[in-house]
Order: C-alpha cells, then sequence, then structure tokens
C-alpha cells in the first residue's frame, strides 16, 4: 500500500491520508509560545528531571482535579513521561518475570504486545467486538490464561473503535482485576476528546482516594492528542503510588524526563481548556461530513463516541485490505488503515480463531475539514 501510495503521488495525485493517528493541526500558538519563553528561561537548566519538575506534575494533578474531580499526591501518585508510548512500552518491565501473561486487547496500540514480549512476557489477545460494545467479555478468558496473568490493558475511549468506557463497565474491570489479582493498566489518551455530551470517565474516578494506594490501578496520559503536542513527547502517569513508585525507579534506568522546556508548554496546554474544546469540535465536523458520506455510499457508518477515529465496516464479499486498497483508486486516493492490520488473532471459547479486525478500516481524521470534505466529494463521486 505504501508503494501505492507513493505511485499516486508521483502521478501527481492528491492523496488524502487518514491512516495514521498523527494531528496535523497545529500545536496552539499559546502553547507555542510558553515554550519559545521556557527555551530561554532553561538554557542552562542541564538534565531534566527522570519524574518531571514539580510544577508540571502540579499541573497534572490539577487537571485530574478539575477534569475528573480526582484528587492526587503529585510526589507520590504522578510521573512525568516521555510521550505515553514509552510509558506504555515501558511498564511491563516494571512488573513482570519472564512468563506472567498481559492480556491485552485486539485491535490495539502495538506497544502493549512490543513491550510485553520485551520485558519475556506472554501476550494473551481479547477481542473488542461490536457485540459486547467493544469491551473484554471476561468471562471469556480461560481460568489457567489468569492464573498466570499479571496485567490487563484497557483503551478508553478506545483506539481504534471509538468506544467509551461506562461506569458500571470500568466497576466490572475493577472487580474482575481485584478477584484475580491483576493490575489494571488504563490508557486514557484519547479522554479529552469525544463526540457524546457528557465527558468521558477515567477509572480514578471510580477509586476512593483513600484506597488509591495498594489498588492496582495506574493510568497513562499524554499531550499528543489534547492538544496537539505529538512532537514534544509529553505524557504521564497517575495512580496506586506502588506502580508509580515501581515505574519511576525503572524509568531512572532506562531513559531520561522531558525537557524542562517543554514541560512549561504543557503546564500552559493544561491550565487551558478553550484549545481542546475547539479541536473537539473540528473532529464532530470531520466525522459528521465522512459518515454522510459512507452512508450515502450504502455503507453502515460507525458512530464513535469517543478518540477521533471511525472503525468503519467494510462491504460484505471484500476483506479490510481490498476495501482499504479499493479506496487507493486515482479517482479516489485515500489511505485507510485495515483493521486485520493492527489487529491480533484470538481464540474464542469454543476454539475458533478470529481476526477481531477483519472486515473493518480504521478512518484517523487528521486531514483537515477542507480535505475532509473533498475525500466525502470523492467516495460520493466515484465508489462503487
Amino acid at each position: 500500500m505504501n508503494d501505492k501510495v507513493a505511485e499516486l503521488k508521483n502521478q501527481g495525485i492528491d492523496v488524502i491520508d487518514f491512516g495514521v493517528g498523527d494531528p496535523i493541526d497545529p500545536t496552539p500558538d499559546f502553547i507555542r509560545n510558553a515554550l519559545k519563553q521556557a527555551a530561554d528561561d532553561y538554557a542552562s537548566a542541564g538534565y531534566p528531571s527522570y519524574t518531571g519538575r514539580l510544577e508540571f506534575r502540579q499541573a497534572v494533578a490539577e487537571y485530574n482535579r478539575l477534569r475528573f474531580g480526582v484528587e492526587l499526591n503529585p510526589n507520590t501518585q504522578i510521573c512525568s513521561t516521555v510521550g505515553s508510548k514509552e510509558a506504555v512500552f515501558n511498564f511491563p518491565e516494571a512488573i513482570l518475570n519472564p512468563g506472567d501473561v498481559i492480556l491485552i486487547p485486539s485491535p490495539g496500540y502495538p506497544p502493549y504486545k512490543r513491550g510485553t514480549t520485551f520485558a519475556e512476557g506472554v501476550p494473551y489477545f481479547y477481542p473488542l467486538l461490536k457485540e459486547n460494545n467493544f469491551y473484554p467479555d471476561f468471562n471469556s478468558f480461560p481460568p489457567d490464561v489468569v492464573a498466570k496473568a499479571k496485567i490487563l490493558w484497557l483503551c478508553y475511549p478506545n483506539n481504534p473503535t471509538g468506544a467509551l468506557a461506562t461506569r458500571e463497565f470500568y466497576q466490572r474491570a475493577l472487580a474482575f482485576t481485584k478477584q484475580h489479582n491483576l493490575i489494571l493498566a488504563s490508557d486514557e489518551c484519547y479522554t479529552d476528546i469525544y463526540m457524546t455530551d457528557e465527558p468521558p470517565a477515567s477509572i480514578l474516578e471510580l477509586i476512593p482516594p483513600d484506597q488509591l494506594e495498594n489498588s492496582n490501578v495506574i493510568t497513562f496520559h499524554s499531550l499528543s492528542k489534547r492538544s496537539n503536542m505529538t512532537g514534544y513527547r509529553i505524557g504521564w502517569v497517575a495512580g496506586d503510588p506502588v506502580l508509580i513508585d515501581a515505574f519511576k525507579k525503572l524509568k531512572t534506568n532506562i531513559d531520561s524526563g522531558t525537557p524542562d522546556f517543554i514541560q512549561s508548554a504543557a503546564i500552559s496546554a493544561l491550565g487551558n481548556e478553550d484549545h481542546v474544546v475547539t479541536q473537539r469540535a473540528l473532529y464532530r465536523e470531520r466525522a459528521k461530513v465522512l459518515t454522510q458520506a459512507l452512508r450515502e455510499i450504502g455503507l453502515t457508518p460507525a458512530t464513535p463516541q469517543g478518540a477521533f477515529y471511525l472503525w468503519q465496516r467494510v462491504p460484505q464479499g471484500i476483506t479490510s485490505v481490498e476495501f482499504a486498497q479499493k479506496l487507493l483508486h486515482p479517482n479516489i486516493a485515500l489511505v485507510v488503515t485495515p483493521g486485520a492490520w493492527i489487529s491480533d488473532e484470538c481464540t474464542q471459547p469454543d476454539g475458533t480463531v478470529i481476526n477481531p479486525g477483519e472486515g473493518y478500516v480504521r478512518f484517523a481524521l487528521v486531514p483537515n475539514l477542507e480535505q475532509t470534505k473533498q475525500a466525502a466529494e470523492r467516495l460520493v463521486e466515484n465508489f462503487s
């Protein structure tokens, strides 16, 4: 497909890329201005703190208080990260012994799997299926697998399905992990991007503050999607101080902290919600335009609740790869990600093996509104 895209571009065809979840909207002015000023303020700062400046951790704590109503201790329950990818990949190394199992969603973010195997763990993939509202079916997990498991990964708002976690679901997930003495690792990087009237909850909202210690719950956040800061590489983990302490010890032996001047930009971003509201509205408008076009060509369009993806069912009779290739016709020239490529095979209770991403493609709503309208027009005029 990369070769096909390159061929189209060499022919002078304008390819519109919905394939990669990397926002192309600019980082807001006030964040960039804060970065510029901080570059001078920290001209001789030296190496940054591994765990983040106190001011940054305090800003994260204040964000959690205002956004989720969750009180966190910035000294013991928060640690900065070099974006969320670093944290997601490295966290298992702090926890696993060789042969331990991690329960991983499929489709899902590849570092869940890569971090597991790097830490000499064993990934067990559970399917995210529409009939289960794209939630794990805890009753379907084999007892012998659960007995060896150490971590359950969740991701809501979900990449790629756009599903949101209800409080009732989070309660079930907490009960399941408590029953089996598992760590619940909640990837909440898309928590400020949603299509619903009510904002998504954090799983930390369901844990009383005096019970957070030894709760075995840790959350992963990033400013990449919330504030269009993918290139800045800044995020954080928060939750059970026992897990945060283990992560801090690991982190100091693996990498360095995010530069101080970038932390200053992040502090500025966390203190402002207006730009998040504006960006959220842009994603909603793009989703509206694209779903209308998909409806007009005869598909049942995805109705995402959160994140900035459309998890689109492909027409009957063709695979996700074939549909993605169809959209690369020169008259359409749209790049999407085949669902089968971002999913791992899962074994069902009856022994059948499925790829839960087969039959879907993912549209990342990162092209701007004008490009999205062009894409919609190409679909309606040329798809058959």
